[in-house]
């Protein structure tokens, strides 16, 4: 199994070299060269296994066991998973109206990027205790993947990771469960600045090759193929859950509707398909709706501004996973995709070709809500079943009250509640706070200002090489 640029202008590396890659050297996106097919066999004897065993299953077959043992990939999954509070990983709850909530949120930090970053720091930790390497990771967050990632990798001793956070526009639980790390090899950035702006710094970094090849840096956000690998799972798991049965011919569909950021989730979702899962997809946004806008019309293209909103994880203008929906749609035309990224790049502005709009409808619905759709889906949701959603899966389940629904459907939860009290309580709920997110209000905090004017990528710059001379 070999990984190949989006954009056709890198040569193929191996799953060692995807995982320690952010953007691809041509500034694509690494994707598997091929994309394994299952038969119905396979998906009916996967059908009784547990979240962490299909996790198994399925990265064997994107990570060799010439690379990787099978015996020491089963041991780094069951090690990545022994941090959640419920025995199954992740839970599926059953409510009112066949609403299906199938809850992500149950590791360290309460948010579904538990589950693919604490198997990502397995497999990093694994290759560079083998190679004795020392790699330096950037991440930008709109809200959850810092604290994730940080959790993957804190107390590392071969591993440095620089966090930039977008100051006053993530939730205060999501700020201090990254800010009251003091590990020495955590260093956390408050950027003044939106989501997409704290990207660019990051980006810059990973364009100059020769540094970012002279201090190993490398990406966990949803850039990193081994994030969107775990994720697939997601699918299997919800699919089994609520298939009414596997004895039908053809196999029965089930609709999973998944709440968008920068579409990580919602590629792993299109993988999943593409593998032979019979799942309708649906992509749901907020009011920064350049997905939904790109499967409705073929649009896309930036809007004026970001809009700030009560699903703030989903703050984000470039969805920069679109490139690898397109790729996998178009064939794998990587000069199209190329010509395509190139020209968005610059305009940041694209109408997609005919066909491949036509494709890209096929395989995803969409949907965006409103804060007031977000406030009113949370409400209904307790009245009729006493239960919380965060407001990014509140997102989801806006789609399933306002559409009528002839298949199962599922709706994936990204984040508990819990952190999210601003949103809960502007829909005049009561949060319930559990005692390891109060007591972070009471720690001490760490974290570097970045103000506006200053040049960002250079204080990465000079932060890094001050860490790499301590080697």
């Amino acid at each position: 199994m070999e990984y190949v640029s989006t954009r056709g202008g890198t040569r193929a590396v191996d799953f060692e070299g995807a995982l320690f890659s952010g953007y691809a050297p041509d500034g694509g996106l690494f994707m598997p060269q091929r994309i394994p097919s299952l038969d119905r066999d396979t998906l009916q004897r996967w059908s009784s296994l547990s979240y962490p065993e299909l996790v198994k299953e399925l990265c064997s077959l994107f990570i060799p066991a010439t690379l990787v043992p099978r015996s020491v990939l089963d041991e780094l999954i069951d090690r990545a998973f022994s941090r959640f509070r419920h025995k199954n990983v992740v839970h599926l709850s059953r409510l009112k109206d066949g609403l299906n909530i199938l809850e992500l949120w149950h590791g360290v930090t309460y948010a579904f990027k538990d589950l693919s970053l604490s198997c990502t720091g397995q497999f990093l930790q694994y290759f560079l205790e083998k190679k004795q390497k020392h790699v330096n990771i950037l991440v930008g967050t709109s809200g959850d993947t810092g604290s994730s990632a940080i959790e993957s990798v804190r107390g590392q001793k071969n591993v440095d990771i620089f966090v930039l956070l977008p100051e006053g526009l993530c939730t205060q639980i999501q700020e201090l469960q990254m800010t009251t790390v003091i590990e020495d090899n955590v260093h956390v950035f408050a950027a003044h600045g939106n989501s997409d702006e704290i990207d660019e710094p990051i980006k810059e970094l990973f364009a100059d090759v020769d540094f970012a090849g002279k201090y190993n840096l490398m990406s966990l956000n949803s850039v990193n193929w081994s994030r969107i690998m775990v994720q697939t799972a997601h699918y299997f798991y919800a699919y089994f859950q609520c298939a009414p049965s596997l004895d039908t011919s053809p196999l029965p569909m089930v609709e999973i509707v998944v709440p968008t950021g920068g579409g990580g989730n919602i590629t792993a979702g299109c993988i999943a398909q593409e593998m032979g899962l019979p799942i309708r997809l649906v992509t749901v946004v907020n009011s920064n709706d350049i997905i939904h806008r790109t499967v409705q019309n073929g649009d896309f293209s930036l809007a004026e501004s970001v809009k700030a909103t009560l699903a703030s994880a989903m703050d984000i203008q470039e969805p920069y996973n679109v490139e690898r929906i397109l790729w996998l749609l178009s064939g794998s035309d990587s000069s199209l995709i190329k010509t395509l990224m190139e020209q968005f790049n610059i305009s940041k502005r694209l109408k997609l070709p005919g066909d491949l709009h036509r494709k890209l409808s096929e395989t995803l619905g969409s949907c965006s809500a409103s804060d007031q759709d977000i406030v009113g889906a949370m409400r209904r949701c307790w009245e009729e079943n006493q239960y919380l959603l965060c407001p990014h899966t509140a997102v989801a389940v806006h789609y399933h009250y306002s559409q009528p629904h002839s298949i199962p459907q599922c709706c994936l939860a990204p984040a508990s509640a819990a952190k999210f009290q601003d949103a809960l309580l502007r829909a005049g709920l009561v949060p319930q706070i559990p005692p390891e997110i109060t007591a972070l209000t009471a720690m001490e905090t760490r974290s570097t200002s970045l103000e506006r004017g200053q040049d960002w990528a250079q204080v990465l710059r000079d932060q890094i090489e001050a860490m790499t001379q301590h080697w």
